[in-house]
Order: C-alpha cells, then structure tokens, then sequence
C-alpha cells in the first residue's frame, strides 16, 4: 500500500516538472507550417507505397518482356528458330499485342515454312493497320500459303494508298498468277520495274516470266537481261535454270549445254540443279544423260533426300526399273527408312509388281511416314486380285487415314495416290476434306474437278466451279468454264451470263471467252449477234471440237447448214463434253429439213484437224463418254516462289 502512494505521487510530481508537456499539449503548439510539412512528407511516403505497389510489378514485367524479347532476337540471329518462337510466346502470355514478339514469330514461322506466318502477319497488320509493308506482307503470306482470297482482300484494301509503290504491283503480279492470269502478271512486274528500274529483284522476275513470251522482242530482250543477271551473284542460279529451260524449250542444243554446264559449276548449285540437268540431256543427248546419270547417283546417295529426289525423278521420267536395279546395289539401312524406302515403292507400283511391293511394304515402320506404308500395302493388296484383297485393302486404308488424320499435309499425300491410283471414293473423300483447308483448296478443287468431269458428274462439277469462281473471281478461265457449264446445265443462267460477258470484256481477243459470249448470246436469242463475236476470231479457232460445238449451233440456230456441217464434222471427231455432245444432237434434231444458207463465218482451215488445244484450267478435254487428257493449274516457271518479306521479295 505505502510503495503504491508514492508512485501515485511521483506521477503527479512529474506532471508538474516545468519544461515537461503531454503529447496532445505539443500537438497543439506546434507552429501550423511544421504541422504541414509533417502532413505532406506523410503522404507522399503513403504515395510512394501505393505507387511501388500499383507499378512495381509492371517494371519488372517490362523489364522480363524485354529481356525475353532480346533473347528471342538472339535465337532468331543464331536461326534457333524453335527456341526463338518459344520465347515470343512467353511474351504474348505477358502482353498480348506485343509487336516485336509478332515479328519474331511472323519471321521464324515464315523460316519454317510454317503456314501459321499468315496469322502472325494478320497480327501485324492489324496493329498497323496504316503501314503498307505490314499489310502487303500479309498478302504475300497470304498467297505463299495459298490463301488467295485473303490476299486479294487485303490488297483491295490497300490499293488506293499503295498504287505508287513498286512492292504493291509485285505483290499484284503474284496474286495474278495465283488466278492463272499471267497477262496481268506481266503488266504488274513491268510496272514495278519501270517505277524502280534498279531493283535487280524486279528485273529479274519480269525477265523469268517474259523469256516465254510469244512476242519475239520480248523474249530476246528477257534472254539478254537474264544473261547480265548470271553476273549478279544473287541472282546467278535462277538466271541460269531459266536460261536452261527457255534453250531446251527452244531445242537450241549448243546454248543449253552451255547454260547446263555453267550451272552444274556454279558454287551455288542445288542437288535440284542437277536434276534440271538430267531433264536436259534426257531429251536431247543420250551420251551425256547417261553419263551425269552416272555421276549424280553418289552424289545422291550420301544424303536420304537427295537420293529420294533423284529416285522420284527417275520413276516420273520412265526408270523405275533403274530403280529397282540401283536399289539392290545400295546398302539395306540407306534404303529401308524414308524418303528413299517411299521412292522404291513407288518404282514397284509403277512396274505393277505387287508381291515385292507387299513384302517392301511389310518392313519395319516407316516413322512418321508410316502412313505411306500402310497406304502402299493395301493397293498392293487390292491389286493382287486374292479374295480377302478388297478387305485387306479397306482395313490398311483405314489405318493410313487414321495415321494422317488432321495432318493435311499428310492427307493430301494420301489424296494424290488416290488419285494416281484411281481410287474414286477415297480421292473425294480426301478432295473434299481439305477443299476446306485454305492452304490445300486450290488443288483440292483442281483435283475435284478432274474427277467430277471425269465422270460426267455435271452438278457437282458445277459446284466446284462455283466455289473456284468464289475463291478467285479474276481468273478467266474459271470464269469461262462456270459460265458456259452453267448456260448448258440451266443452271443459275442470269449469273452465267453476267459472266461469260465480263470474261469477254475483259479478253475478247481470247478463244474460249469469245466462244463462251457467242453461246450465251445465243441462249437469250440474239443468235446473229453471237455470230458477229465468233466472225472476229481467226479461222483456225472454231477449228478445235469444243469450239466447233457452238460454232455449229450458232449456225444452225441461222438455219445455215451447210456452214455448220465442217464444224459438225470437227466436233464428231472430238473429244467434246457430254454436255457439248447433247446440245449438238439437240442443235440437229431442230433443224431437219431447213434450208442451207451461205455462212458468214471464217472457213475451217483444211484437213488434217489440228490438235485440241487446252480449256484454260482448271480444265479437262474428255469424250462424251469419259475422261482423256486434262489441264490443270498454270505450269511453273522459272520465276520463284514469293516470299512474305519485303525486303527481299514478295
């Protein structure tokens, strides 16, 4: 009790003690400006707390995306480009519209070859939506890929900005040619040469496309242009191949060995080279074909792709039985694996020699081409006419379907042996499926054609076209086709005609628009008219069979008989279309007993007839009563494929 009494009073004490206030007392005589300073350092302590906690995590975020952009760049420059795409993609996970991780991935997908460069290069362009490089590489994307009616889109939008750069009209000129229009091609190259006459680029792609002109000033001036090209270091190899073919084309024999030889020794020369080579001397000397033949086979045989490239040429040139030979001669492990193991089988299938094609077939796996395996032993199944084959076949194609299942690239090998073997149902089948896979539709709906004109399927025959027109509307030879298939079949005939009119506007001067045009005139009754259009083609024109077909119904729709009995004729001999063969029995039967009168068109040039010339494609020349020779897309040149950078070649 007394110790707690004078605690009580120490404290009471203490307060007291001058000199001595409380905290609430110093508070209150602080002076107002040192109160202030004291409220403000507070609070910006408080912001920098909020501040290090609201951006902190965004510094560092930015500071990883840039450290993993560099080492992105990194793994590009060193062409690690696996390591490379990783790393952007760890970027995008981070930020989502990160530009320079689009361009990485844009460039190392494109290295790749990878078809997933379209959409890294639409990203692009989507956030650079004014930038016409960015817009354009998506088109050439586009086109390398295959994808022509995104291509076309793109360049559409940006035309009205573009027309003055030498890029834009490249990029147009590749576009035409993926419609099969090289006219505008040419027109769209010399544009870009003449807006940027030093870009040797430019020249040369003109060059390679112009060198197969019909027009003879033309072509000698390409030949002196890729002639100056072989100096240019760049340019010197593709230079060279065109130089070779447009001699072989040409059977100028002295020029082409030149250009072969010079090849062959160029630093730069491609196992492809060689292969162009053998081309050369298969055709037009014996001695030499024999002897680089000769030469190239160890050459080929230190590396699997090499020496399945030379085996594949071989059996597409009629060696398959060299093949076989050569085969025997090489050790069992340098055969057994892909790609040469695939080649050796299809040297077997084109000898038709079945038993070995099944115990080849029978082998250890072919890894990821085990696929292929599969699919070759059950044609050799089916091909060995056993009474278990048609179900041996069905089970191994099944199972070579279910190993390239979303795999196109492994369906549309299964298709073009499906088609090569002639196996209807299992060709549309695979057709059809990747018909809808932008990179393949184009020979997908190639290959549909040919077999629906083939077998005389007119109404799915229709809808292929369709679809083609729909893809590429530009294309001429497309347009033709679906108009006047349209106008034979009734089928949508308001549009047939719309079309076959803009085909003609856009080429009178060619054959089957002018043809096309005439007919349709003559299916809304202004017969004379399409009489008039066909007046204006030269005489040996009408003188092909499908040509010879409306020629001759024209004619008799004028009651003149004895006009249209020479394109009968020609017609008759054929081959011509079941629907072309219909019309012309229709044509006849109307006109019995009419008067014959004097006919105002070009007389048919005199026998012997010539050769039928080829429907622009996608096109097929078959009897009525089945398929014979067809044409497909436009041959390939020498000038190379478009790359999506700018800065190379489009």
């Amino acid at each position: 009790m007394p110790e707690k009494i004078r605690r009580v009073r120490r404290k009471r004490r203490s307060r007291s003690l001058p000199g001595v206030e409380t905290f609430s007392s110093l508070r209150l005589h602080l002076p107002p400006v040192r109160v202030a300073l004291y409220l403000a350092a507070a609070a910006a302590l408080l912001l920098l707390i909020v501040i290090f906690g609201t951006y902190g995590s965004k510094l560092y975020s930015g500071w990883h995306e840039s450290r993993l952009l560099k080492r992105a760049g990194a793994m590009l420059e060193k062409k690690d480009f696996v390591a490379a795409n990783q790393l952007a993609r760890q970027v995008l996970e981070r930020q989502r519209d990160s530009l320079p991780a689009f361009y990485i991935l844009a460039e190392a997908t494109e290295k790749q070859n990878s078809e997933e460069t379209v959409s890294w290069r639409a990203q692009i362009a989507r956030l650079q939506p004014d930038d016409i490089d960015s817009q354009l590489n998506l088109a050439s994307a586009a086109l390398r890929f295959g994808q022509i009616d995104l291509a076309r889109k793109t360049l559409e939008r940006v035309a009205p900005r573009a027309q003055d750069q030498a890029p834009f009209h490249v990029v147009a000129g590749w576009l035409a040619r993926a419609e099969g229009n090289l006219a505008e091609q040419e027109q769209q190259f010399d544009i870009a040469v003449k807006k940027d006459p030093k870009n040797d680029l430019y020249k040369f792609n003109l060059a390679a496309l112009q060198i197969r002109s019909q027009d003879p000033e033309k072509s000698e001036q390409a030949r002196a242009n890729l002639e100056n090209l072989t100096q240019v270091a760049q340019f010197r190899i593709g230079a060279l191949r065109a130089l070779l073919n447009d001699a072989v084309d040409r059977n100028d024999i002295q020029a082409a060995d030149r250009f072969a030889q010079q090849l062959q020794m160029s630093p730069q020369v491609g196992f492809g080279d060689y292969l162009l080579c053998l081309n050369f001397y298969r055709k037009l000397d014996a001695k030499k074909f024999d002897a680089l033949l000769e030469k190239v086979k160890p050459v080929a045989a230190r590396n699997p792709g090499d020496l399945g490239l030379l085996m594949d040429w071989m059996n597409e040139n009629g060696l398959a039985s060299e093949v076989v030979k050569w085969m025997d001669k090489l050790p069992a492990p340098t055969t057994a694996k892909p790609p040469p193991a695939i080649s050796i089988a299809a040297a077997f299938a084109e000898q038709k020699n079945w038993s070995r094609l099944r115990r080849w077939t029978r082998s250890e796996s072919w890894g990821e081409e085990d696929y292929l395996r599969l699919a070759y032993q059950g044609f050799a199944a089916r091909q060995s006419r056993q009474s278990s084959a048609d179900a041996e076949f069905d089970t191994l194609w099944r199972a070579a379907l279910h190993a390239a299942a979303d795999r196109p690239e492994r369906e549309i090998n299964l298709a073009r042996l499906a088609s090569k073997w002639s196996l209807p149902i299992e060709s549309e089948e695979l057709w059809s499926r990747l018909s809808h896979t932008p990179a393949n539709r184009r020979e997908a709906l190639d290959s549909l054609y040919r077999l629906y004109r083939g077998k005389n399927e007119l109404k799915k025959l229709y809808d292929v076209l369709q679809r083609l027109h729909d893809a590429s509307p530009n294309e001429i030879g497309i347009t033709t086709n679906l108009a006047r298939l349209g106008l034979n079949i009734d089928q949508n005939t308001k549009q047939a005609q719309q079309l076959a009119k803009q085909a003609y506007e856009r080429a009178p001067d060619d054959v089957n628009c002018a043809v096309t045009y005439a007919f349709s005139l003559y299916v809304q009754g202004r017969t004379s008219e399409g009489l008039e259009v066909l007046q204006k083609l030269p005489p040996e024109a009408l003188h092909e069979p499908h040509s010879a077909v409306y020629a001759a119904i024209l004619l008799l729709d004028e009651n003149q008989t004895d006009g249209a009995k020479e394109y009968i004729q020609v017609a008759k001999r054929g081959p011509i279309y079941i629907e072309e063969k219909r019309l012309l029995e229709d044509g006849l039967a109307k006109i019995t007993g009419a008067s014959p009168a004097p006919t105002p068109l070009p007389s048919p040039a005199p026998t012997p007839l010539p050769s039928p010339s080829p429907t622009p494609a996608p096109s097929a020349t078959i009897s009525s009563g089945g398929a014979s020779s067809e044409g497909g897309s436009t041959s390939a040149s020498a000038t190379p494929i478009p790359e999506t950078s700018l800065s190379d070649t489009p």
